[in-house]
């Protein structure tokens, strides 16, 4: 991701889309089942909602910019809730740069899993940093979702959710409705503030446009009349795949082997 050298290629179609891997994010969706995790993925991505429910084993998605000129990628990685490959969780806490944790306000079991999916993030993520030189920062959204829902039903208080992000800059907790579309876009935009990256990248704050216009997105003239006046878009690859376990395994391997350092340093392990 941060491997300048590097380029990743989104391939569709007619469409070929190099981003530089300085601008290249993985942003990674936890939380227990049924919390609406899915759902506030389909809002960044296509500002819809559905009602019905299907579990999630584990959902790849990639979002390509073209802000001011400059080409960025977001992938999203939509998580099980059931957690039933831990080393497969592991490694995707290793892989991400941003995270979203999720949970039901009505539901006191999924906070208690956020807390304990919160806590296992620090010492992963502590465990890779300490052997690279990357900054301490770790981006984080801890996320109480279905606030629509009438009072009596809240299971989790506003100042305990409070309580999970008040001791770190680069945590905030927002309580939203996927279903209603509240406070999604305000969670996203300081998620990437505190990531640094373009506010541009919330759902609210480009112009979405289809893969037809993928041969000229890449372009720093690109403009098109109806949208003369934005100088940000946005558009989902309909056939990202997500990369294999073994290439986000040499990418963290790479990371933690600095080029002149010994192949027999001691690394972060996925158990």
């Amino acid at each position: 991701f941060q491997d300048q050298a590097m380029m990743k290629t989104m391939s569709g179609g007619k469409c070929n889309l190099n981003v530089p891997a300085k601008n290249s994010y993985r942003m990674v969706v936890l939380g227990a089942s049924r919390v609406g995790k899915s759902s506030i993925v389909s809002r960044f991505l296509n500002g819809r909602f559905e009602d019905q429910y299907t579990p999630t084993i584990e959902d790849f998605h990639r979002k390509v910019y073209n802000i001011r000129g400059d080409m960025y990628q977001l992938d999203i990685l939509d998580t099980s809730g059931n957690h039933p490959f831990p080393a497969m969780r592991r490694l995707s806490i290793l892989t991400g740069d941003v995270f979203i944790l999720v949970f039901s306000l009505d539901n006191r079991e999924s906070f208690d899993e956020v807390k304990r999916l919160q806590k296992q993030i620090l010492e992963v993520k502590s465990c890779l940093k300490n052997k690279t030189k990357e900054s301490a920062d770790l981006p984080m959204v801890i996320c109480g979702n279905k606030n629509d829902h009438s009072e009596i039903f809240r299971k989790v208080r506003t100042d305990e959710g409070e309580d999970l992000v008040s001791s770190d800059e680069n945590c905030a907790y927002f309580e939203v409705s996927a279903k209603k579309n509240t406070n999604v876009d305000e969670m996203f935009y300081v998620l990437f503030s505190m990531a640094k990256l373009p506010h541009e990248m919330s759902p609210s704050l480009h112009r979405k446009i289809s893969i037809p216009y993928g041969d000229t997105f890449q372009q720093k003239s690109f403009r098109m009349r109806r949208v003369k006046d934005m100088d940000a878009y946005g558009m989902i690859s309909p056939f990202a795949r997500r990369p294999s376990v073994n290439s986000d395994l040499k990418y963290i391997k790479s990371k933690v082997l600095r080029e002149g350092q010994s192949r027999e340093r001691e690394k972060c392990t996925v158990q």
